[in-house]
């Protein structure tokens, strides 16, 4: 009886685990709105910069090194814009997406989106702005940026094949 039990156990252990294993989270970005959404139902026709994250945690389509993947869960990064903001944003995405660091992009669109950054960072809300961690810096200024990402651990440079963050990296 004890063996049938400890079938029974292993059995059952075994088909939780393939079950959780199957869970798939959609990640994309609004193409209305430029928020960034995560759910459990695959993105609306349009949605921009669709990734699959299987059960596991993995984003499908990008295998990050373990040092960038340590960085983004201790001191995860922000990046914030506005549509009227193209040269200077465009130029601060390509530095983190040079050093392959993922990041969020929040675009600016409304008085209260403005106004809860203006309290985040203290001052005057201005675009493009960066968050990494608890750490804010408003304005775009390479040397401070980098020096931001250097202590938090994150890598000088991409790695081969890394894929672009943010809402115009692809």
């Amino acid at each position: 009886m004890p063996k049938r039990l400890l079938i029974l156990v292993c059995v059952t252990l075994l088909s939780v685990s393939a079950a959780s294993a199957q869970t798939t989270t959609y990640r994309w970005t609004d193409k209305t709105t430029g928020q960034v959404v995560y759910s459990d139902k695959p993105p609306p026709p349009g949605a921009i910069q669709v990734v699959k994250i299987s059960g596991d945690g993995r984003a499908d389509d990008q295998q990050l090194p373990y040092a960038t993947r340590q960085a983004a869960e201790r001191f995860p990064v922000t990046l914030y814009t506005a549509a009227s903001c193209v040269n200077e944003c465009k130029t601060a995405r390509d530095l983190l997406n040079g050093r392959g660091i993922p990041f969020t992009e929040k675009m600016l669109n409304t008085q209260e989106e403005i106004s809860a950054l203006t309290k985040r960072l203290g001052s005057e809300a201005g675009v493009p702005s960066i968050s990494v961690g608890q750490q804010n810096f408003k304005g775009f200024e390479p040397d401070a940026w980098n020096n931001l990402l250097d202590l938090a651990g994150y890598p000088k440079s991409a790695a081969y094949g890394a894929k672009p963050s943010g809402t115009f990296g692809q």
